[in-house]
């Protein structure tokens, strides 16, 4: 099965959904030299009116910057553009099966909430997911001791073999320099950790057998 990922950044949820089984397609306008599949620098929007119906499943994870908490307490938010809204609707019109990525506060409808301790990583990192195809199987509770928080600083020092170690990704850099310029491009602190997207895509793959 092939699976389109939309903003797809250097490919935390790309990895995700290919340990899960799927042939994957990345999508973004920023050059992202460590993406591990197949990539085309395009339009998100764009390319997904134009090829969207080629695909199994798509994945979509609009820029966030919005909605983010340290957008809000710097007040930036109306700097970002939402694209959730246009996405979703051009997601419904190309009828493919499709889940939604942002972060808590994002106007998505009815998604469910993963966090890295779920899946055994030790890392506070809550992400929500919009499908048509929820819900998913049953995912044990978030359990917050004993694990590393990249933004409060929880369980000890923060550094970047930490952080890569606890997202349980390896090839994308943390960012600096060039990276910074990008924005989203290469930036492990942007990732999702792949394990969301491995079991969402198990899951996807299940309902669509």
């Amino acid at each position: 099965m092939r699976c389109l990922d939309l903003f797809c950044g250097a490919g935390g949820a790309g990895m995700g959904y290919h340990r899960a089984g799927f042939e994957v397609v990345g999508v973004d306008i920023k050059p992202q030299p460590h993406y591990p599949f197949e990539f085309h620098r395009a339009d998100a929007l764009e390319y997904l009116a134009e090829h969207g119906r080629g695909f199994d499943f798509i994945h979509a994870s609009p820029p966030c910057q919005k909605f983010s908490a340290m957008q809000h307490i710097h007040k930036n938010r109306e700097r970002h553009p939402d694209l959730i809204a246009k996405t979703r609707e051009l997601l419904r019109k190309v009828g493919q099966p499709y889940v939604i990525e942002n972060v808590p506060g994002a106007p998505l409808l009815n998604p469910i909430v993963l966090c890295g301790t779920m899946f055994g990583l030790k890392i506070i990192k809550h992400r929500y997911f919009e499908s048509p195809l929820l819900p998913f199987s049953l995912f044990p509770p978030c359990d917050h001791s004993d694990t590393y928080d990249p933004w409060h600083g929880k369980a000890g020092k923060r550094t970047a073999a930490k952080f890569r170690d606890a997202m349980g990704i390896d090839w994308i850099p943390m960012g600096g320099g060039d990276n910074r310029r990008r924005g989203r491009g290469g930036d492990l602190s942007n990732a999702i950790p792949s394990a969301y997207t491995e079991f969402i895509g198990k899951q996807i793959i299940k309902s669509l057998q």
